[in-house]
């Protein structure tokens, strides 16, 4: 009796047992959830829109085997005239015209914005109109400044605060940007020619809340030498308001008065061996942008070597404007002062570096720029003049510092045109 109850229990367990396994067996496995990758989501943030013209919110995209690829580009044309163009000659002979049709920007980039390993490389023909410059074609300035790669660097996102890259750089230094598209006019200002435009070198990243930074030890004015340190500091008050320092200085001295011309053309000689310093302030709120900025620059005294006995300091200021009185139509417009240090009539004797008009010079401009837009293309006029003061013209051989094919003009007024897309 009691085998036969064991025995009749045993059969029970097993048959509990096995109805369990069949159980389970009918059970769906339970089924991890899928984290689906976004593609083509980055914020894209270079190249800097500053003006009227914004960035393409849409740009191209391809997904590929090492990540997502950005493509974007710019396209654009102008036609100008001006009053006392200079007698100064290109590297390659070329004369300043009283007018031209040219391109502005024959531009494109392709980038990857996110994961650690990140790079951007900007290529194609530019022209970069300035006051006070001489200004001669896209294909001189391509040539003779940074060649058709500006701009080619690699960056290491570290984590969501720090960075680094290295490579060909946009520089740290100023308030407006290099290529016309990305400014409220399509000139540059008296003030924005006393800074170095791109940097070869390495730089490091910092990003937190309200406060970016940027610290780069490259080579100022595309000497090729590792001589300048440069950086940037901004801190955003609140959704309107921006305040930033910005500046750099050498750390070693370079001469660049036995290379070409060519060469000469990017890499100044006195401005090589300068220090530089800007405060600016960005409002931007609705319709309005308004950007005011004040720049020192430092140029040491050389002796015998590269520069001449005196050296020179510029103080410039500078306030820029637009406003968009509807989504098609905007109005831009600059003043600008700068003024060089020294007395006039020291530059005769070859005796003080000239950054200006000869030393004790000054200059005063006003650029006023309607632009229309649709979508991506747009269309702006601009009127430009300068005024110069306290101009050089003691050479004693007929010739002075200032405009003109002898640099005896205190003054020029340029009318411009330019339309193109960017993409």
């Amino acid at each position: 009796m009691t085998i036969r109850l064991t025995l009749k229990a045993s059969v029970a367990a097993l048959a509990a047992f096995t109805a369990g396994q069949a159980v389970a067996a009918d059970l769906p496995a339970k089924v991890l959830p899928v984290v689906a990758v976004e593609h083509c989501k980055a914020a894209i943030s270079t190249p800097a829109f500053g003006g009227l013209i914004k960035a393409n919110p849409n740009p191209a995209c391809f997904t590929t085997g090492i990540g997502d690829i950005y493509v974007g580009g710019a396209i654009t044309g102008f036609a100008y005239t001006q009053t006392n163009a200079f007698g100064i000659l290109s590297p390659s002979g070329e004369r300043d015209r009283y007018g031209r049709v040219d391109f502005t920007n024959l531009q494109a980039w392709i980038q990857k914005a996110d994961g650690p390993f990140q790079f951007y490389v900007h290529t194609g023909l530019y022209s970069i109109p300035a006051l006070g410059l001489p200004l001669y074609s896209s294909f001189e300035q391509t040539e003779s400044l940074f060649g058709p790669v500006p701009v080619a660097y690699g960056k290491w996102q570290i984590n969501d605060e720090w960075s680094i890259q290295g490579g060909r750089m946009f520089t740290n230094i100023g308030s407006e940007l290099l290529f016309s598209y990305q400014n409220l006019n399509i000139s540059r200002g008296l003030v924005f020619n006393q800074e170095n435009f791109i940097n070869q070198g390495v730089q490091v990243n910092y990003a937190s809340g309200p406060w970016a930074a940027s610290l780069s030890v490259n080579d100022g004015f595309y000497s090729g030498q590792l001589n300048w340190v440069t950086g940037l500091i901004t801190y955003k008050i609140d959704d309107s308001n921006t305040i930033g320092v910005n500046g750099g200085t050498h750390f070693a001295d370079f001469d660049s008065s036995t290379r070409s011309p060519r060469f000469q053309f990017a890499t100044i000689n006195s401005l090589q061996n300068s220090s530089i310093v800007s405060v600016n302030w960005t409002y931007a709120n609705g319709p309005w942008i308004v950007t005011p900025y004040f720049q020192y620059t430092n140029v040491a005294a050389k002796p015998n070597y590269f520069s001449p006995i005196v050296g020179a300091e510029t103080y410039g200021g500078a306030l820029l404007a637009g406003y968009s009185f509807n989504e098609n139509f905007g109005l831009a417009g600059r003043v600008e002062y700068i003024k060089q240090s020294g007395t006039r009539g020291d530059f005769a004797g070859i005796s003080a570096t000239n950054v200006l008009y000869g030393p004790g010079s000054s200059a005063f401009s006003f650029t006023i720029t309607p632009t229309f837009t649709w979508d991506r293309y747009f269309i702006r006029g601009e009127f430009a003049t300068v005024q110069a003061y306290d101009v050089a013209k003691d050479f004693g051989i007929g010739a002075g510092a200032g405009f003109g094919r002898n640099g005896l003009k205190n003054s020029q007024e340029r009318y411009l045109l330019e339309t193109g897309f960017t993409f």
